[in-house]
């Protein structure tokens, strides 16, 4: 079997540092998963230099090759420049799906009266980005206007994920759109979330509006869920369902590009969080989010070898920090690199055990 290649996505400043993280424990003598690589510097200074040149090649090398683990990247604020690598990056590998969930982080309380898994499944392109805007008239005449899209192909694609991610999790098919409002645009996503339903009778659904879901969330009794979303709703409710669960450092985020029966053809994934320039350089960041990135790559990888890496990185990363090694942000004293030393020892730890018991 020929051995997976993975591109490596560079970002900037924290960001960066925390892959590097992630890639000493995603290592062949640590996972024992042979896998190749290749690098696309995709921090600002070469973006700019490559005049995003360097996102398309390495969408293109992920197109190809399946795979792809992004660092955290600095997206300019200035009219005219590069812009966001991320919004590029989803376009060029047909993106349909973005995966994040929120889990327990042993020994952090949540905010929220949560405890299994809840996932937002949120649709990677479309709705408010990447819609067309403009302006007309003058003074407190001046009015904004927004065109905006759904296609039925794309409403479908995360409705199917959905559903196959809540019968693999056991989790309830919860929310949905505000098609009360509009039932046109945001009723065409409610209609495919209901025809899936009807494919899948063995999974519950419990369809809410939006307002809603973030409502109920707060009540939940902490059943896993698995929560469809418009691209800007997904945005603003994932960063809600990842902090109730105290901190969004026990989350990763994953791209995912379906084919046309719905099933991941590439597979993106990196941290949910930014490039922290403050902790630049300081060994005190949080590198769990981007060690469980790589995880959930492994997860995808078609060979036994990288499934059982992949448990056994999620595993050593909570045991980890039940045992007390934990950085600043979640009351511990370890530094970056004492975490990650951690988790490697741990990893090393389980496969060598699984191995001896046959569980390999």
């Amino acid at each position: 079997m020929s051995h997976p290649i993975i591109a490596v996505l560079q970002g900037d400043q924290t960001g960066q540092e925390l892959l590097d993280e992630a890639l000493r424990v995603i290592d062949p003598a640590v996972t024992r998963v042979n896998f190749e690589t290749k690098t696309f510097d995709l921090s600002l200074e070469n973006r700019r230099k490559t005049k995003n040149v360097v996102v398309r090649e390495a969408a293109d090398f992920i197109n190809q090759h399946g795979y792809g683990i992004k660092a955290a990247t600095i997206t300019p604020e200035i009219k005219g420049d590069v812009g966001s690598p991320n919004a590029l990056l989803r376009e060029y590998v047909n993106g349909q799906v973005i995966l994040r969930t929120g889990r327990r982080i042993p020994a952090v309380r949540p905010l929220a009266p949560v405890y299994a898994p809840i996932a937002v499944v949120r649709m990677a392109v479309e709705d408010a980005y990447g819609a067309q805007e403009w302006r007309e008239g003058e003074g407190l005449d001046e009015v904004a206007y927004s065109t905006r899209k759904l296609s039925r192909r794309i409403c479908r694609a995360v409705a199917e994920f959905t559903f196959r991610h809540a019968r693999r999790t056991n989790a309830t098919v919860f929310g949905g759109p505000k098609y009360t409002v509009s039932p046109i645009y945001e009723g065409i996503f409610k209609e495919e979330l209901d025809l899936a339903a009807a494919r899948f009778p063995d999974v519950k659904y419990n369809p809410q509006l939006i307002d809603a879901t973030y409502a109920l969330l707060l009540e939940t009794t902490g059943e896993p869920l698995a929560i469809p979303a418009l691209n800007r709703d997904g945005d603003t409710l994932s960063d809600l369902v990842l902090k109730m669960f105290g901190s969004i450092a026990g989350a990763e985020s994953v791209i995912l590009s379906l084919d046309d029966t719905f099933n991941v053809k590439t597979v993106v994934t990196e941290a949910p969080h930014g490039t922290a320039p403050g902790l630049q350089g300081k060994n005190i960041a949080n590198p769990m989010a981007m060690i469980l990135a790589g995880a959930a790559l492994f997860s995808y990888i078609n060979d036994p070898l990288a499934h059982a890496a992949s448990r056994a990185i999620y595993e050593a990363a909570m045991e980890a920090v039940y045992d007390g090694i934990r950085t600043a942000d979640l009351g511990g004293h370890s530094s970056t690199t004492e975490y990650t030393n951690e988790v490697i020892r741990r990893v090393k730890g389980k496969l060598e055990v699984w191995d001896v018991l046959g569980n390999a």
